[in-house]
């Protein structure tokens, strides 16, 4: 595993990318209920959306390829792929 890159994505969320062997794994910890949270990917984007008490935020951020999974879990986004 590769550790490849750790950055805030500007709105407080900390997002991580990992390459291995046979894929990726970009992860993000976004800090709220998983119910809140909308997640959808195009090509190699991730699109998320965040139901707050002002309303909804988007984010949008690049994946290393094309998503084959996406969850969220206790707050923490995890996006998969494969290489």
């Amino acid at each position: 595993m590769n550790h490849i890159q750790t950055r805030s994505t500007g709105d407080g969320a900390l997002l991580r990318r990992y390459e291995y062997d046979d894929g990726w794994t970009v992860a993000a910890d976004l800090g709220v209920d998983d119910e809140t949270v909308t997640v959808d990917t195009v090509g190699g984007t991730a699109i998320v959306v965040v139901e707050g008490p002002d309303g909804p935020v988007e984010s949008e951020f690049e994946l290393p390829g094309t998503a084959a999974d996406a969850t969220v879990n206790n707050g923490i986004l995890t996006v998969e792929g494969d290489r």
